[in-house]
């Protein structure tokens, strides 16, 4: 499923400047982009709007042809925290989303026993709850969790960023993996230039909410973070991120 921005403008009262100006967007159908982007710089709030979260000031957010107006189990959202459930148990956060979806009662536990083993987790997790886990563990609940209501869109917004390093690459190396197996569209949400290069097809810069340009990733896959950096064509797109960030520019200066 295909998403789209047209002509995006999001400006909240008593800011005196639109966090998003003019954002004209396009993730076909299958493919993988990330945004990246400095700490306000705009891109949560546009992955918001792509969501239905946020309702844009002026322009469009449309969806295989439909204007998106309001939230749709069809774009699923990851955020950087895991917001589950803590007096629930694994098991029931996901059996939430799936009630939520109309899954009759008898084919739920089948069901959540799929969804962890599809982001890597055994049934016995589904009896703990989400303070007995491990950051990584909650993410990957909180990623079975959305899974639950079959989005054919993963919005994700620097799911990975609280993480530790080790536990980060391998969220990465899982994110890359159920992308390639569910064939599903991913909005990607990062301010790390590598973990950019590493999971994207292409790259869209923000500035100022603005977007400065769009980047197709040169690099094949797949694409191990032990060899990522000897890749060729990762120095000269490292390079040019950091020229389309400023941040050669803010170093110079």
């Amino acid at each position: 499923m295909s998403i789209a921005t047209q002509d995006l403008v999001v400006h909240f009262p008593n800011n005196p400047a639109p966090t998003l100006r003019n954002i004209d967007l396009n993730v076909p159908d299958g493919s993988f982009h990330v945004l990246v982007g400095a700490s306000g710089s705009g891109k949560s709030t546009l992955l918001h709007c792509l969501a239905g979260l946020i309702t844009p000031t002026t322009g469009t957010v449309v969806e295989n042809g439909d204007t998106v107006v309001a939230p749709d189990p069809r774009r699923g959202v990851a955020f950087q925290r895991d917001v589950l459930f803590p007096w629930m148990s694994v098991a029931d956060n996901i059996s939430f989303a799936l009630r939520a979806h109309r899954i009759p009662r008898g084919a739920r536990q089948h069901r959540i026993d799929e969804l962890l083993d599809l982001v890597g987790l055994s049934g016995a997790v589904g009896t703990q709850r989400p303070s007995q886990l491990s950051g990584g563990m909650r993410q990957r609940v909180g990623i079975a969790r959305m899974l639950a209501g079959e989005p054919a869109i993963m919005l994700m917004d620097e799911p990975f960023a609280a993480l530790d390093a080790l536990t980060r690459l391998k969220m990465q190396d899982l994110l890359i993996d159920l992308w390639t197996r569910l064939n599903r569209t991913v909005v990607f949400v990062t301010h790390d230039v590598d973990e950019a290069i590493r999971l994207s097809d292409t790259i869209g810069v923000l500035r100022d909410g603005r977007l400065s340009s769009h980047i197709t990733n040169p690099l094949s896959r797949p694409r191990p973070a032990a060899t990522l950096a000897d890749q060729p064509g990762y120095s000269e797109l490292r390079r040019l991120l950091h020229q389309e960030l400023g941040i050669e520019h803010e170093r110079d200066s």
